[in-house]
């Protein structure tokens, strides 16, 4: 064992040891929370929670997005206590057009109605992706998540800073989910 990890142990044990005797205990528990991530196949869902986790893709399990799957999106609802729909910003007016469908239906769930949603608007580096501003009035959003939790934030693969600033306001409304329903 090097020095320098020597060292880091060796103020972790303090850092433990002043919690104890100046706090009454160890540091609180971080809040771990079970979110269900949807969206269209390429929208870029496995590609980002791999990144965020520091993880290969091949190490998360694809809820793929295709068409004969959808269906099945349900079976992964029970115990959530968010939501993440990532969408491509940057697809076709008629993959556009299906997200849209898809999210509608998700906010309307009876499993999923009064969760917490983050919206993540993903390939915003690609030339042909639409603006947050686009997104929101093409989904409808404002009128149809009235009265609901939920984020709409632009995302890429390139921008790590925004993406963790999407989670960080995400865990915020789970809080707060979590605060009004005790």
């Amino acid at each position: 064992m090097s020095d320098l990890r020597i060292s880091e142990a060796f103020l972790y044990m303090d850092y433990l040891c002043f919690r104890a005797l100046c706090c009454k205990g160890p540091p609180p528990a971080r809040p771990e929370y079970d979110l269900v991530c949807i969206g269209l196949t390429g929208s870029g869902k496995t590609s980002l929670l791999s990144k965020l986790c520091s993880e290969s893709p091949d190490s998360v399990v694809s809820t793929t997005g295709a068409d004969n799957i959808r269906k099945y999106w349900s079976r992964y609802y029970q115990g959530s206590q968010g939501v993440i729909f990532v969408l491509d910003s940057a697809s076709s007016e008629d993959d556009l057009e299906t997200a849209r469908n898809e999210l509608h239906s998700a906010l309307q769930h009876p499993q999923l109605c009064t969760l917490p949603f983050l919206i993540l608007a993903n390939h915003q580096d690609k030339p042909a992706a639409r603006s947050v501003q686009e997104v929101k009035k093409y989904f409808e959003l404002e009128p149809l998540a009235r009265g609901k939790r939920w984020i709409l934030q632009p995302c890429s693969l390139d921008d790590m800073e925004a993406l963790k600033d999407s989670f960080s306001q995400l865990i915020n409304l789970l809080e707060d989910h979590e605060a009004v329903r005790m």
